[in-house]
């Protein structure tokens, strides 16, 4: 039988929401694998919009989940609705998204705060024993979803590991092409777009992030 995953989106787009490139790398990883898997986001407006020619923030509104089935070519369920006993793992792209929508990494840091239907979410599959993986600036948020001394990287950028250990969590730089595997945990991690240079270098790290969660569940099955 199939493994079904799990994947979190924070919107559309890597200044205001999930990258698009590490998003479809992730599905095309699991399918390649003969995973299946869903598309999930929070139904709720983003914290605001990036025009992605410019960098500059624009005076509109958009939801998160609205954007991001713009991703999952409308196959998305919303947050509130899914339910971690339908899933074998979990996998969160980054994007800036990650920062501003599922969490305030970018404006509060380490004082940052999580979604709570985000935390619940998470903290399910790591009670439940199910592996997780998250990339680029997403695992900002292990310290508070998995406890003190969780393992994790989002690659070599120092004031980010800081403001990691600051948290409670153990940094480790890894290269792009590699992953940080924290087995106590069940979680991987991997630099993705916090190093990559290019799609083809970013593919590296996600696809060893998504055989690694794959084969967790085999392992623990």
């Amino acid at each position: 039988m199939a493994k079904k995953i799990a994947v979190l989106l924070s919107g559309c787009g890597v200044y205001d929401g999930s990258e698009i490139y590490e998003t479809v790398l992730t599905l095309l990883r699991l399918d390649q694998s003969g995973a299946e898997y869903q598309c999930i986001a929070p139904n709720d407006a983003m914290m605001h919009v990036i025009n992605h020619m410019t960098g500059e923030e624009m005076s509109e509104s958009r939801n998160i989940l609205v954007e991001a089935a713009r991703l999952a070519r409308g196959n998305i369920i919303d947050l509130a609705e899914a339910k971690q006993e339908d899933f074998d793992g979990l996998i969160l792209p980054g994007g800036f998204g990650a920062a501003k929508n599922l969490c305030d990494f970018a404006v509060k840091g380490a004082d940052m705060s999580i979604r709570q239907d985000v935390i619940e979410f998470v903290r399910s599959f790591h009670e439940a024993l199910k592996p997780v993986g998250l990339m680029c600036i997403a695992p900002v948020m292990v310290p508070q979803l998995f406890g003190e001394k969780s393992v994790c990287t989002i690659g070599t950028d120092p004031s980010v590991a800081e403001a990691i250990t600051a948290m409670g969590g153990e940094h480790q730089d890894r290269a792009v092409d590699d992953i940080c595997v924290d087995p106590v945990n069940k979680l991987v991690t991997t630099p993705a777009y916090m190093l990559a240079g290019g799609i083809f270098e970013a593919s590296k790290g996600i696809f060893a992030l998504v055989d690694e969660v794959l084969s967790m569940i085999k392992k623990y099955n």
